[in-house]
């Protein structure tokens, strides 16, 4: 399993990704479900990765393998809503090729991706691709996208993200999220791949990598308990 977040706000984009394959025995081999285009000053296009690790892994090979040859690809097309269209292309071309020996095996297609970026001439765009290829874009009402082991991260996104919270803020609440779904599903762990995307830099700045213990992030999560704690303290106890 995996969680992935998108973020879209007014001051730009937040992206993030577990690296835990699944809770099995082979929990600690780990691999990233990030995966960035940049071309600085063009186009900045970040996919995150959910579902079966050889279709996922498949398709994204498939776009780099197309960006070096005839347009359209990720390089030549114009907007964010023609990217999610090639994902989508790509995603289905692996599912027809594979389908069939999948299924002789009980076994179904299964990957979804979470696209975020923008392209000069256009605003920031967020997109959640499904296993089918279609899509849906995030909004000012719906301020950010999940895929993989979502409901556990999403109470603490219900309360902490708008469109206009600053990215600081939002970004501590998505590393929250990431916290409280590790918590409570062995099937999401670190490391955990953040990056976050200025409006209209048009060039990847902010990126890093939480490995396990790491300092900045078991502050947080310390802080956000006492916080917790503090407030429910502060309450006046219940009238019975």
């Amino acid at each position: 399993m995996t969680y992935c977040v998108g973020v879209k706000l007014e001051e730009g984009l937040i992206l993030a990704s577990d690296s835990r394959t699944h809770a099995g025995v082979d929990n600690y081999a780990k691999f990233c479900k990030m995966t960035v285009f940049e071309r600085a000053g063009d186009r900045v296009l970040v996919l995150l990765s959910s579902g079966g690790l050889a279709g996922t892994q498949a398709v994204i090979n498939v776009l780099r393998q197309r960006a070096a040859g005839e347009s359209p690809h990720l390089w030549s097309v114009g907007s964010m809503f023609d990217v999610a269209n090639l994902v989508s292309d790509a995603m289905r071309d692996i599912e027809r090729r594979d389908a069939p020996y999948l299924e002789s095996g009980g076994l179904k297609f299964n990957a979804s991706f979470i696209l975020g970026g923008q392209i000069a001439g256009e605003d920031m765009r967020l997109f959640r691709i499904y296993a089918e290829g279609n899509f849906i874009e995030a909004g000012t009402d719906t301020s950010f996208l999940q895929t993989g082991e979502a409901k556990y991260g999403k109470p603490i996104l219900d309360l902490g993200v708008s469109s206009n919270a600053t990215l600081d803020d939002a970004t501590k609440c998505v590393l929250v999220s990431f916290d409280s779904t590790m918590l409570s599903n062995l099937s999401v762990g670190m490391p955990i791949d953040l990056l976050c995307y200025a409006r209209d830099s048009l060039q990847v700045s902010m990126q890093r990598r939480f490995e396990h213990g790491d300092a900045y992030f078991e502050t947080l999560k310390q802080q956000w308990i006492a916080g917790t704690r503090r407030v429910f303290h502060e309450l006046p106890p219940l009238q019975w």
